[in-house]
């Protein structure tokens, strides 16, 4: 079957597919995976391969055994060396296989994509020591939702605890707590007098943080709409007053051009220098009869016979 076509999970008899860039995510499925086929492989990959020795009953000393007289249960015992070359063999694309086609057994082939990938000893304590800084100094933003900074918590714990097995995770869920922004303050405060930390699991917290974090995304929810709603009054309400000034504005003007209009028309016939007493009398009362006809009716205007 072709390695690229390989689809992982498809079957139990596979081991997980190597991955040189999650190379300790890898590492701890396939150690899985081989402890639960057998544990006796798992045991030639890290210890070496099984010998075909046996201890003289007599001199109890170990003798070697040559093949023709090996007993059927030492053969089988024998046969898990290669069955774990074969195992290791299955989970490597062709790329990884080539490195190793040199090393003789599970172990030597197990210790080579250690080294190549995990580093020596020393890249492995360099490693460790700036795991454990970006662990001290893990800090969780403000925006930041609680499952995305535990998949970033949980990646360092994951790969710190992959290269230092003695690692202890007593203080991860205190370390969580402390890195958590102000705004959580009432609730860390809150578990510490309510939970205890020392038997408090990481997952425990998880779960209580995000319940607390459904319920002040809802609140939110609830402010945030109502606000909305008041801006939406709030603007309906300057927009109708905006149309009641730009009304009444029209009939001021409206009203100004016609009182313009009714003094140019008289003035000109004041300029005429045959009018009479009478004739001017009746000017005053046309003239105070038409104000009324071109007065806006929301004026308040008295008729002429109250003047």
């Amino acid at each position: 079957m072709d390695f690229d076509k390989y689809l992982e999970g498809q079957s139990m008899q596979r081991p997980p597919l190597f991955e040189s860039d999650s190379f300790i995510y890898w590492k701890n499925r396939f150690e899985t995976y081989v402890k639960s086929k057998d544990l006796d492989l798992w045991h030639v990959i890290t210890n070496g391969d099984f010998q075909p020795i046996i201890q003289n009953p007599e001199t109890k000393l170990d003798e070697f055994v040559p093949f023709e007289k090996q007993t059927n249960d030492l053969k089988r015992r024998l046969a898990k060396n290669n069955e774990a070359k074969m195992v290791i063999y299955n989970a490597l694309p062709r790329k990884e296989y080539e490195q190793i086609f040199l090393c003789n057994t599970a172990k030597e082939i197990w210790k080579t994509l250690l080294i190549t990938h995990q580093g020596n000893s020393q890249v492995k304590d360099n490693k460790i020591d700036l795991l454990v800084q970006q662990y001290e100094q893990f800090v969780i933003s403000e925006d930041e939702s609680i499952d995305s900074a535990f998949a970033r918590f949980n990646t360092i714990i994951t790969s710190l605890k992959a290269l230092d097995e003695g690692y202890s995770s007593k203080k991860y869920v205190r370390n969580f707590l402390r890195a958590l922004h102000p705004k959580w303050r009432a609730k860390v405060t809150a578990i510490e007098e309510s939970k205890d930390l020392t038997s408090l699991s990481l997952d425990e917290l998880i779960g209580n943080l995000k319940v607390h974090e459904m319920i002040i995304k809802k609140d939110s929810e609830i402010v945030k709409a109502k606000v909305k709603r008041k801006s939406l009054a709030l603007k309906a309400k300057k927009e109708s007053s905006d149309e009641e000034c730009s009304t009444s504005g029209s009939e001021d003007e409206e009203y100004a051009m016609a009182v313009r209009d009714f003094k140019k028309f008289f003035k000109r016939r004041d300029t005429s220098k045959q009018n009479t007493l009478i004739d001017r009398e009746c000017d005053i009362r046309d003239r105070y009869q038409l104000y009324l006809i071109l007065a806006p009716p929301s004026r308040n205007v008295k008729y002429i016979e109250d003047v």
